[in-house]
């Protein structure tokens, strides 16, 4: 049985990117594209893992990572943050009292086998 990972960015470029590379290498993909939707879709879909970016409208990532791990439904599902912020911001998101630091945190653009090797990782896949 696939993986399902649910990938939250409003770049449409990006998701299109992140879903081809997920889906060519065995994994099922849903999207979101801010942060309210991925709570949203978290809560319907149960994906095995969330790639999140940060910055996006009507709800930033910050404020959709903290949503999901304070719901009893998603506080359980591996995020990996990526992002185009600066590595400052992994510093700031981890060092936060009130959620848990993320699985893993990748920066724009991503080195493809190194985030297909830490999902493997992480999901065991």
């Amino acid at each position: 049985m696939k993986k399902k990972i649910l990938i939250v960015d409003d770049e449409p470029d990006v998701v299109t990117y992140l879903a081809t590379f997920l889906n060519d290498n065995g994994f099922e993909t849903v999207t979101a594209k801010n942060g309210k939707e991925c709570l949203s879709m978290a809560k319907s879909e149960k994906p095995d893992l969330i790639t999140l970016d940060i910055t996006m409208p009507e709800e930033s990532g910050v404020r959709a990572f903290r949503n999901l791990q304070e719901s009893q439904e998603t506080k359980h599902i591996p995020i990996i943050i990526i992002t185009g912020v600066t590595t400052d911001f992994k510093e700031f998101i981890s060092s936060r009292k009130q959620v848990s630091p993320p699985t893993a945190y990748f920066e724009k653009p991503i080195d493809r086998m190194e985030f297909l090797d830490k999902l493997r990782k992480i999901l065991k896949n």
